[in-house]
């Protein structure tokens, strides 16, 4: 049976990279994450910037767990207690302050691509109302001109898994055939985030490369001005 993880392995992940001697496949490990997201953290190539979680202040790891890890790149940590898991009642769906912004535009896309949804399943999977919906598809929103339709998924307001699921019942629902369904990208957040990061990893070698290029290039030209400069002194 896999061991539990921490309860915020990112937070965790950021605190172990930065604090311990910790191998990124020991961190990656006891925080259930991808060793290219530990990388990205420690490259500060991640897109999200996470506040450290001290493991040992809440009691998930001990020190002396930490020293036999950094003593041995090859030991598995183990976690000294597991957290609370924290159910959550029945509601609407929670979304971040931070996206709250976003929701008019991930409804109007969802309205104008998949019109077989219902509204009622759009609030559940967005976390809104019905009359901001309604609104929204009468274009009577107070900010209809600023609305624009934007994928839900890379806004981050619900997975694509979420969205193929609610996709595949509406269309069933609505006597759809497959055909017609639209076909999401079947990708994990992981997946997606793992590709993201190599592609930022790929542009800043490429971009670095560049850059090493046209100082190369620069640092000849100087030279040669130079050595010309000094064949033009000795012939005056």
């Amino acid at each position: 049976m896999a061991q539990p993880k921490p309860l915020m392995p990112h937070a965790t992940a950021t605190w172990l990279v930065d604090n311990t001697g910790l191998s990124f496949e020991q961190i990656a490990e006891f925080c259930g994450l991808h060793i290219l997201e530990v990388q990205a953290m420690a490259d500060d190539l991640a897109s999200s910037k996470y506040t450290g979680r001290d493991p040992v202040h809440s009691g998930e790891l001990t020190q002396q767990e930490i020293e036999r890890g950094q003593a041995d790149p090859a030991y598995v940590l183990k976690m000294q207690k597991a957290p609370v898991e924290v159910t959550r009642t029945k509601g609407p769906r929670y979304t971040p302050v931070s996206k709250r912004q976003d929701k008019p535009d991930g409804i109007a896309w969802i309205l104008r691509s998949h019109p077989e949804i219902s509204d009622a399943q759009i609030s559940k999977l967005i976390g809104t109302t019905r009359n901001t919906i309604t609104a929204i598809r009468e274009r009577s929103h107070w900010n209809i001109q600023n609305i624009q339709p934007k994928d839900p998924v890379t806004l981050g307001l619900c997975s694509q898994r979420e969205l193929d699921a609610v996709v595949a019942k509406a269309a069933k629902k609505a006597g759809v055939t497959e055909e017609e369904v639209v076909v999401g990208d079947d990708r994990s957040d992981k997946d997606k985030l793992i590709e993201q990061l190599r592609a930022e990893r790929d542009a800043s070698v490429k971009a670095a490369a560049e850059a090493a290029q046209e100082a190369e290039a620069e640092a000849w030209l100087e030279a040669k001005r130079a050595e010309e400069a000094a064949q033009n002194g000795e012939n005056a």
